[in-house]
């Protein structure tokens, strides 16, 4: 498994290939479906959400106060990120973003995105939402909860040894198509037409 540290730095993006495991290590940003397309129509940032070299994770994280009234994530899924692919391009050639965390994979244009300007997408395993928690080490703030709700939010999160696999990577390849792509042929050949 390979270590990535955030601040993830595109020569680091870049050594990355399809199927390489990594533990992700620092600040991520989550960001569903509200937060990408008030983005995309020009919505501004709060000034201590940089993205800059930054991971975006495609999630609406459970979250509750404990006694001490600080947040704690119980749950931490990825959310499918296809609904994400009409704005994602975007928002990693805007915001110079530098890995996408999520679910099922992202379309062409993202793809594209992540070759020409340094980006990764990272599979997270659907289905271990309490397990991805426990990655969660602190809860460093929360943007737009009043305006978009909690699972909209962006939280930012503390992570230690968050596990993900590349699955689209900066050299154009995607195992989302590639998958896609011998599927089709095996399908093909069970049919009788190749």
């Amino acid at each position: 498994m390979t270590r990535i540290e955030v601040p993830f730095i595109k020569e680091r993006v870049r050594e990355l290939k399809v199927g390489d495991a990594v533990g992700i290590n620092g600040i991520i940003f989550t960001g569903r479906d509200v937060v990408h397309k008030y983005l995309h129509e020009g919505g501004k940032l709060p000034p201590e959400v940089n993205l800059r070299d930054g991971i975006i994770y495609h999630c609406g994280p459970v979250v509750i106060k404990d006694e001490q009234g600080a947040w704690k994530v119980t749950a931490a899924g990825p959310t499918t990120s296809i609904r994400e692919e009409p704005y994602q391009w975007q928002i990693i050639r805007d915001f110079q973003v530098s890995g996408v965390i999520g679910k099922g994979g992202l379309g062409e244009r993202t793809l594209k995105a992540c070759k020409e300007y340094g980006c990764v997408y990272l599979h997270a395993i659907g289905g271990a939402a309490q397990v991805l928690a426990e990655c969660v080490t602190r809860v460093r703030n929360v943007y737009f909860l009043k305006e978009f709700g909690s699972p909209e939010a962006i939280w930012e999160l503390e992570v230690k040894d968050f596990p993900a696999v590349v699955t689209m990577d900066s050299h154009g390849r995607s195992l989302h198509d590639e998958i896609f792509a011998a599927s089709q042929l095996e399908l093909a050949k069970r049919l009788g037409a190749v």
